[in-house]
């Protein structure tokens, strides 16, 4: 399969991948913290990732140790934290529509810290988006007063650090195996994850053995190896075939991926909502459509 009908396969399948994600977490935090479910969600995911990629390893060399460390921190151990903090306060549909902010965070951070171009129309939809992202809280706010909306501050932080990883892997690990990204990346995080949770309390005789926190760890493998381990390897690939605004596009069709899932786990949204979620897409698509 030639790239560009390769990239096209990557996008589609992270999309439905990742956008299942966000109801796993729901279902992971009914029995644990949200610092214990990102925890266990980085362990699980370096542990599968050094059964299929040991070997790897080898193909890092010196160079790459900077980047790699500074796209583990950015693309992965703050993001499953703010993530999971999150949907401790806010619906997992919500989430993933903020999510969506990423490409245009892409734009906007490129442009400032890695010289990418920025013309009109990119800056007319990077204000769209950010109007959009104001009438989706405003109007979840309302919809649902039990929730704090001011946990929509951690999902835009999520998709900040994203902005970063996506320029970090194509402007410094470009020639560097995909798998080798992923696997010394989680291997960097494994051990301040763990610390993270030792400090929660986790490993006490109640909690490990309490079957709601057993069901909840079930979900949570499922989301490391499928939604974390499998899906990293095809994103940084993703990313070292296309541009990081193509790559960060991915959050265009999360958002309906999880609103199916949000919307069968009976999350409730409204007309409002639905309005500032298209207007968030118009922004990203405004500023990822060429000139």
């Amino acid at each position: 399969m030639d790239n560009k009908k390769l990239k096209w396969l990557f996008l589609i399948v992270l999309s439905v991948v990742w956008g299942s994600s966000f109801i796993l977490i729901k279902k992971g935090l009914i029995g644990l913290t949200a610092y214990q479910l990102g925890s266990l969600r980085i362990i699980f995911t370096a542990f599968f990732l050094l059964i299929i990629g040991f070997k790897s390893l080898r193909k890092i060399n010196k160079v790459h140790y900077k980047p790699i460390v500074a796209s583990a921190f950015l693309g992965t151990f703050f993001p499953v934290y703010f993530f999971a903090l999150a949907e401790t306060e806010i619906d997992s549909a919500i989430a993933s529509i903020l999510n969506s902010l990423t490409p245009l965070n892409t734009l906007i951070f490129g442009y400032f810290f890695f010289k990418s171009i920025f013309n009109k129309q990119q800056l007319i939809g990077v204000v769209v988006g950010f109007l959009g992202t104001l009438l989706l809280i405003i109007s979840g706010a309302d919809l649902n007063p039990n929730q704090n909306y001011m946990f929509s501050v951690f999902v835009i932080l999520a998709s900040v650090c994203y902005a970063f990883n996506v320029n970090i892997i194509k402007l410094h690990l470009q020639k560097l195996n995909a798998t080798s990204i992923t696997t010394g990346s989680f291997v960097i995080i494994t051990i301040p994850a763990l610390i993270v949770l030792i400090c929660t309390g986790f490993f006490n005789k109640e909690t490990l053995q309490s079957p709601v926190v057993h069901q909840s760890i079930l979900y949570i493998i499922v989301l490391s190896v499928v939604g974390t381990g499998i899906a990293k390897i095809c994103f940084n690939r993703l990313v070292q075939l296309s541009t990081p605004i193509f790559s960060s596009s991915v959050t265009y069709v999360i958002p309906i991926v999880a609103l199916i899932w949000g919307f069968l786990d009976g999350e409730k949204m409204n007309l409002l909502q639905l309005v500032a979620a298209v207007i968030i897409l118009i922004g990203v698509f405004l500023a990822n459509r060429k000139a």
